[in-house]
């Protein structure tokens, strides 16, 4: 729920910034203004009148019994999403992020049966032995890869591997066999997260989750963190990898296929 605390320089802006997250909890659904005025802590009288406010300027329209997003919510997104830049927002994230800002964290994408590093954040890590941008590393022995791979159905990832049947060790922990590759995708999948204990850097963990393209026709791609060998407790390995989830929840393209379709429901 948002905060109710209204601003001291313009309550009226806040509750209206409130209400439109409030309705933006479930698109498609019809709030009433009993429903609002309950989720904003506030009287219906008041809550009407930015109701109105906000019909008027097309971010709100009624519908049925209640009040949906309006269609003007899309226009002003399409102007945000047109100046935001996907990697320097993922530097930007990483630096204010408590749990990521640290460690060295990636941007990877797939080539083949390769992973090819596109973007790092150095943190302040003490080691400097993780992929750097522009490196390619097997994709069947490392954390982003198996985020990557986990996208797919087994029988593409089977049919991947069949082109290129030589899995390449690193280490002794690298994957040397396809149904050893698939187990850690299918447990990626389950998780919700790859982990990769030292598959090609002696003494680092690699920890990755899939991160959507920004648009349709892009590549897919991955975000990736290493951590210390030592320091890869399961309770750190959950937190990183809850912390990238997120990271990738705020990368994601807001204005995906069922994100407008969702949104289309009100006009």
């Amino acid at each position: 729920m948002p905060s109710t605390k209204p601003s001291a320089g313009a309550p009226a802006v806040a509750r209206a910034a409130q209400l439109l997250q409030v309705l933006a909890k479930a698109p498609g659904k019809e709030w009433s203004l009993t429903d609002i005025a309950s989720e904003l802590e506030a009287a219906k009288s008041s809550t009407l009148t930015v109701c109105v406010a906000l019909e008027e300027a097309g971010l709100i329209e009624r519908r049925g019994s209640g009040y949906l997003l309006g269609r003007e919510i899309l226009n002003l997104a399409g102007a945000y999403l047109s100046g935001f830049d996907q990697v320097r927002a993922f530097y930007d994230l990483c630096a204010r992020d408590e749990v990521l800002s640290g460690l060295v964290v990636q941007i990877a994408m797939l080539d083949r049966a390769d992973v090819l590093y596109l973007a790092r954040h150095e943190g302040q890590a003490p080691y400097r032995m993780a992929a750097g941008i522009g490196s390619r590393f097997p994709a069947s022995s490392t954390a982003v890869g198996h985020a990557l791979l986990s996208k797919m159905e087994d029988d593409t990832i089977m049919r991947l591997y069949e082109q290129y049947p030589h899995f390449e060790l690193h280490t002794a922990y690298s994957v040397r066999d396809i149904q050893e590759l698939l187990s850690k995708v299918q447990l990626t999948r389950t998780r919700g997260y790859s982990v990769d204990r030292e598959g090609v850097h002696p003494g680092l963990v690699g920890v990755a989750v899939p991160l959507d393209p920004w648009n349709s026709a892009d590549a897919e791609l991955t975000l990736g963190a290493a951590i210390n060998a030592p320091e890869a407790t399961q309770e750190r390995i959950e937190e990183v990898g809850q912390s990238l989830q997120r990271l990738a929840q705020k990368l994601t393209n807001p204005l995906s296929f069922q994100t407008a379709v969702s949104l289309g429901k009100s006009t």
